[in-house]
């Protein structure tokens, strides 16, 4: 299941930033409230995951940069995912949000931030008792 996560997420976004527009992650937007994570895609498209749901947050980073978008957050839950390209609107709004989730790894996010390979970050994972 993983793989086929990472195929088509990988599908996903190269048909997303097809056409290169420079402000093009602005144009997503991460809305954050008590119940949910969501992400509006230029598209139209909305992904939410609910707090109560989430399981994992992490980081994927690609070679495909600088000139194309080559690092995603993803937040995947029992009953939904979303994908939030960095620069997102709302991008730090939500980072200060899931940095607040008990044990948050912020290491994780500094070795994401200088990937400039295909690699995943895992920044929360939700243990049996949270």
């Amino acid at each position: 299941m993983a793989d086929s996560f990472w195929s088509s997420l990988k599908t996903r976004l190269k048909g997303a930033f097809a056409k290169r527009d420079l402000n093009f992650e602005a144009k997503w937007v991460v809305t954050v409230d008590e119940r949910q994570i969501s992400c509006k895609r230029p598209n139209g498209v909305i992904e939410s995951v609910a707090w109560k749901d989430l399981h994992l947050i992490g980081i994927a980073t690609t070679e495909e940069g600088p000139h194309l978008p080559d690092v995603f957050w993803y937040l995947i839950g029992g009953k939904g995912a979303c994908i939030v390209p960095q620069g997102a609107t709302g991008e730090d709004a939500m980072l200060e949000k899931i940095q607040q989730l008990p044990g948050f790894d912020n290491e994780a996010v500094i070795k994401a931030m200088t990937s400039t390979t295909n690699n995943k970050f895992i920044c929360w994972q939700r243990s049996g008792g949270t």
